[in-house]
């Protein structure tokens, strides 16, 4: 089956906004590259508030003895435009992205623990990362 153009079975349609890879690296541009947000605010929002959210702190989120941490370095000089090659850099399975042209200053060019990309390429095998049962439960 075709994953994008006309005879696309409407049950495979993704729902919510499209991008979610795109997201961390527009925040980090246009918060902290452009002096709006200070990085402990970004990683804040991008990494403690969501652990904590999830039922995931403080094994996730936070660089701590016991943490199960996962680092992004990012290069402030590197930029990059929003364009249908960077939707396939993201690995998205569609054919448009609804950040189209922006320039992004500030990106990520190495993670490191349990998800590894390096030079805009994933180096890890399916399969090796852990599931983390969250401490929520779904009445929380």
């Amino acid at each position: 089956m075709e994953l994008n153009g006309n005879d696309v079975d409407f049950t495979k349609i993704p729902n919510g906004i499209l991008g979610l890879a795109a997201r961390l690296p527009l925040i980090f541009s246009e918060g902290v590259a452009k002096g709006e947000i200070d990085l402990t605010i970004f990683v804040r929002l991008t990494a403690t508030n969501p652990a904590k959210r999830f039922g995931l702190h403080p094994r996730k989120g936070t660089i701590a003895p016991g943490a199960d941490a996962d680092l992004a370095l990012w290069d402030p000089e590197r930029k990059a435009t929003t364009t249908n090659k960077f939707n396939k850099l993201m690995q998205h399975t569609i054919d448009y992205t609804p950040y189209e042209r922006i320039e992004v200053t500030c990106w990520p060019v190495k993670t490191i623990a349990r998800v590894v990309m390096e030079d805009d390429k994933v180096t890890t095998e399916e399969g090796r990362d852990l599931f983390l049962k969250s401490s929520r439960t779904s009445a929380d």
